[in-house]
């Protein structure tokens, strides 16, 4: 079964006129992975729901206009947002077989990474010294599920792209670590996806009297 998630020669480079009869080539690990993508996207379906169902249980206690402050949340979309941006230059320069100019791009995405976490870790912190914490109220344990799960997806990710950096930088461009360059854009968009979902849903519906 081919390891390859795109047309490529043995050492790894783009194949962009296939002269092989080669035009269905099996593809097990992309599949594999388009699979736990929907598992992840029927997760964050449960804590969406979740969301929908208790969002406007208060307990008493503060509501979403009183606690978000759009411009650092929207702040910190940008952010993941560029981030997919320099994930896109990394896979052009893949497509162009320029290692060290990859692995920049996948460092640069790391780093904004790094600072959407952080952001978000300070407004949990934020959150909860301002005694908003996920025991709370309902609306607040379904938000801290489902904004937490995110960042610890991003959180993984980060992990992932300085495995693949690694990975690059000691064995350049081969057929593998295409293929997990690749998997990675996958999940990354997908986290942006997801994130633009959580903005519009939780934050900017949340400030709604």
């Amino acid at each position: 079964m081919s390891e390859t998630i795109a047309m490529t020669r043995e050492d790894g480079s783009p194949v962009f006129l296939d002269t092989g009869a080669r035009h269905h080539p099996e593809n097990g690990t992309l599949l594999g992975f388009w699979i736990y993508l929907l598992s992840d996207l029927m997760i964050f379906g449960a804590l969406f729901a979740t969301y929908g169902v208790l969002g406007r249980s208060y307990a008493a206690g503060p509501s979403g206009a009183d606690l978000f402050d759009l411009r650092l949340i929207a702040a910190n979309t940008a952010i993941l947002l560029v981030s997919s941006i320099t994930y896109g230059f990394a896979m052009i320069a893949m497509q162009r077989r320029q290692s060290k100019t990859v692995i920049g791009w996948l460092a640069a995405t790391g780093v904004l990474g790094l600072a959407f976490l952080a952001i978000e870790i300070y407004e949990f912190w934020h959150l909860i010294s301002l005694g908003a914490g996920p025991q709370r109220s309902a609306f607040l344990s379904a938000f801290f599920a489902l904004v937490g799960t995110h960042g610890i997806h991003v959180l993984f990710g980060v992990i992932w792209l300085v495995v693949l950096c690694v990975q690059v930088r000691k064995h350049g461009l081969t057929r593998a670590n295409t293929r997990r360059i690749a998997c990675l854009s996958l999940f990354w968009h997908f986290l942006d996806v997801v994130w633009i979902g959580v903005f519009t849903f939780v934050y900017l519906m949340g400030v709604l009297p």
